[in-house]
Parts: structure tokens; C-alpha cells; sequence
């Protein structure tokens, strides 16, 4: 925890990496369960004063949130094309199952669609 609050130069502005520790530590912790209001305390106790604290905790969970959107929509699209693959194989084995002939699987996109499914579901999950 220690060393990753703000230096601040000349001008009183914190140093632009200083943001960049105390924003990834703020994504990990709260990706852990640690309440908001713990982690702008430990900002604060580090040096930063409570509006940078309370803007990089605020920051930090809105991408928590947009990384959840993201895996929803590898999940939503993911079925979609998985479905999609079952749906075209079993199309061409019902067209040739009383005739006979060969007819084709999908396997590329059931596969990309499982990934991309799981993949999702992956974002979704983590905290």
C-alpha cells in the first residue's frame, strides 16, 4: 500500500503516475470486495485529499462496471452465433436425412460461439 500517493511538483498537481498506482490499486481492492468508502480512506491516508479520492474510487468502478457490460455482450453474442451454428447443422441434416446425402456441421461457429460465450462469462464473474 505504501508509496503510491501523490509527489506533487512545482504546481501542487499530483504526478500523473502517482494517479496511475493509486487507480490500479483502487480497481484491485474493489474487484476484492472492499467497500468504496475503505479504499478513498487508504487514498487519503496516502496524501490524496478526499475529492481526488472519492473521483479515482469513482473511476475505478465505473470501469469494474463497463467490464461487466463487456462481458455481457461477448455472452449475448457468443450464444447468438453458437445458436446459430446448431441451428444451420441442423437445418442441412434435416434436409438431407430423408433423401440422403451428406450435409454439413458448423463446427467453427458453435466453437467460436462457445468461446466467445465463455469468455464472457469469464468478465461477468470477476469481480
Amino acid at each position: 500500500m505504501a508509496g503510491f500517493g501523490p509527489s506533487q511538483g512545482e504546481s501542487g498537481a499530483v504526478a500523473p503516475d502517482a494517479l496511475e498506482r493509486a487507480m490500479s490499486y483502487a480497481k484491485d481492492v474493489l474487484r476484492q470486495g472492499m467497500p468504496r468508502a475503505k479504499v478513498e480512506e487508504v487514498l487519503r491516508a496516502q496524501g490524496f485529499d478526499a475529492a481526488a479520492a472519492s473521483s479515482i474510487v469513482e473511476r475505478a468502478d465505473k470501469a469494474k462496471n463497463e467490464r461487466r457490460v463487456a462481458g455481457r455482450r461477448h455472452m449475448i453474442m457468443g450464444a447468438f452465433i453458437c445458436a446459430l451454428g446448431i441451428a444451420l447443422t441442423a437445418y442441412t441434416y434435416s434436409s438431407v436425412a430423408e433423401k440422403g446425402g451428406s450435409y454439413v456441421i458448423w463446427w467453427g461457429a458453435i466453437a467460436v460461439g462457445a468461446v466467445q460465450f465463455f469468455r464472457g462469462l469469464i468478465q461477468m464473474s470477476d469481480k
